[in-house]
């Protein structure tokens, strides 16, 4: 991520305008000023805290791609891309880069992703990447004043086909 690319991606967290409707978690200034001071000091990647990669479409800024460590040094995954790059399959490459980078560069061997029942887009993108759907988690997310029932996929070291 550049330092160019920051301003529109922190956007993100403060503009629900940049996110849509699930990812618009309420104004975080806080925490958008907590990220524009990391990138400084490690890139916004780090071993132990989420991670973030800049998401480019034809040299335009579409969104991000994060990773976060769980349990047993494995990894929770997401993406956010801004209104205009959705629906063109942006965000399913994006996410298909990041499991490579994931399973290539660290000794992960289980990658998750969570998302909103009402999600389907997500949800279909990450059954393209082949991701396992295991299950609804009740009331897992409060987001527009309400809490939410939630999916979680993975996959396994062992079930990634890499793609170059």
């Amino acid at each position: 991520m550049e330092e160019a690319d920051l301003p529109q991606l922190l956007r993100m967290r403060w503009d629900p305008d940049a996110t849509g409707e699930f990812q618009w978690f309420g104004y975080r200034m806080d925490d958008a000023r907590g990220l524009q001071r990391r990138w400084h000091d490690d890139g916004l990647i780090a071993s132990d805290a989420p991670s973030f990669l800049a998401v480019l479409s034809d040299d335009e800024t579409a969104g991000w791609v994060s990773w976060r460590p769980t349990t047993f040094g494995n990894f929770e995954i997401g993406a956010a891309l801004f209104p205009s790059f959705r629906g063109r399959r942006i965000g399913t490459e994006a996410q298909r880069l990041l499991v490579d980078y994931l399973f290539a560069t660290t000794t992960a061997n289980r990658l998750q992703a969570g998302t909103e029942v009402d999600n389907i887009a997500e949800q279909r993108a990450l059954e393209r990447l082949g991701f396992t759907r295991e299950g609804v988690q009740r009331g897992a997310g409060f987001r527009a004043g309400a809490w939410r029932d939630g999916v979680m996929y993975s996959i396994l070291r062992s079930e990634w086909v890499r793609t170059e």
